[in-house]
């Protein structure tokens, strides 16, 4: 299951986001030029390894690492939720106050993924823990807006819209699930990262929800972003029809 789009377009054209976005693609394709073993010691010098991080080494990683990505589906997820939930968020907190957010949710992410596992030699990369920080301050804003999410079956492919609240609690029950039931290094992902960027997003946009009045806020908006919610419809093909011949 995963969002493939939100109907709640922002009103402001969203620079940072599509900032970000494009540097995280920036950033894959440089390292697509590398071999196995370059790109081995290109993870271990701009990824954020616990064990290194915790000696006072490479503390600028936790930084770098929201930048870098393992692989197509790695960088395309990512990218897509970032594009999804990102606008709205960017539209609330401003420009500059969405880029601060972002990367103090990136760090938050990275400073759980260590404390669970200080010891850990593993590089941890991706900018998951940031995104996962936007998803939690979406959460608290816009729990009622309408997310078109696509479930995968086996062979059954169905789009269903659903608040969002439904969406990311669902997503946030399977981090929290997974990185306590999966031992070491989560197999490969940073449950933990993304419970702690998820965490961190929510904490930070908690005072902006208060002083916009709290549950007042839900009622005045209807739990969606403050503005018309966009339509989509399946458009009628041009081309023309032909009869099967008898």
């Amino acid at each position: 299951m995963f969002p493939i789009r939100d109907h709640n377009p922002s009103e402001r054209t969203p620079y940072v986001t599509y900032v970000l976005v494009i540097a995280n693609i920036v950033v894959f394709l440089a390292q697509l030029s590398l071999t196995d073993r370059g790109l081995a010691e290109y993870f271990w010098t701009w990824g954020v390894v616990p064990d290194r991080v915790t000696a006072g080494i490479g503390l600028e990683t936790v930084f770098t690492s929201m930048f870098i990505h393992s692989g197509f589906m790695h960088i395309l997820g990512n990218m897509l939720f970032l594009w999804i939930f990102g606008d709205n968020l960017e539209d609330e907190l401003g420009h500059v106050g969405f880029l601060i957010f972002y990367l103090a949710a990136g760090i938050g992410a990275a400073a759980a993924q260590i404390m669970a596992n200080p010891a850990s030699q593993v590089p941890m990369v991706g900018a998951s823990g940031a995104i996962a920080g936007v998803m939690g301050g979406y959460l608290l804003l816009f729990p009622k807006a309408r997310v078109d999410v696509l479930f995968i079956f086996i062979i059954i492919f169905k789009v269903f819209p659903m608040p969002a609240w439904i969406m990311l609690g669902i997503w946030f029950g399977l981090q929290v699930f997974n990185g306590a039931s999966t031992p070491g290094d989560g197999g490969g992902v940073a449950y933990l990262a993304h419970v702690g960027g998820f965490v961190v997003g929510f904490l930070w946009v908690l005072p902006k929800w208060l002083r916009e009045g709290g549950p007042e806020f839900w009622r005045r908006t209807h739990g969606h972003p403050p503005h018309p919610d966009a339509t989509y419809r399946l458009g009628t093909s041009n081309v023309p029809r032909v009869g099967r011949r008898r």
